[in-house]
């Protein structure tokens, strides 16, 4: 027992249009079709507005690359350049030994 079946379902939609009247059902349904479209419309447009937003973001973003260079970069292998000479670094006694006497 329970569930409904198909006589029960068209029982049900006889009596809906016999206390609503054709017009007046047909009017709610494209009332419902209207706000079903207008929020589907909703939807795309908040979709549209964060993919271009995205797309304002990524274009910031990105390096422009519009200076060009007025002179050709060098690219010729040269030698290497020899590091300048260090300054003597200080050097630290050694220890003690063993066997003579600390200060």
């Amino acid at each position: 027992m329970g569930g409904f079946s198909i006589w029960h379902i068209l029982i049900f939609a006889i009596l809906v249009l016999l206390l609503f009247g054709g017009s007046r059902f047909s009017t709610m349904m494209g009332d419902v079709a209207k706000g079903l479209k207008s929020f589907k419309q909703g939807m795309a447009d908040e979709d549209e507005e964060k993919r271009r937003d995205y797309d304002r973001d990524r274009q910031r973003q990105l390096p422009r690359n519009d200076s060009h260079p007025a002179e050709p970069i060098d690219v010729t292998p040269r030698a290497p350049e020899a590091a300048p000479p260090r300054a003597a670094e200080p050097v630290a006694p050694p220890p003690p030994r063993d066997d003579e006497p600390r200060s």
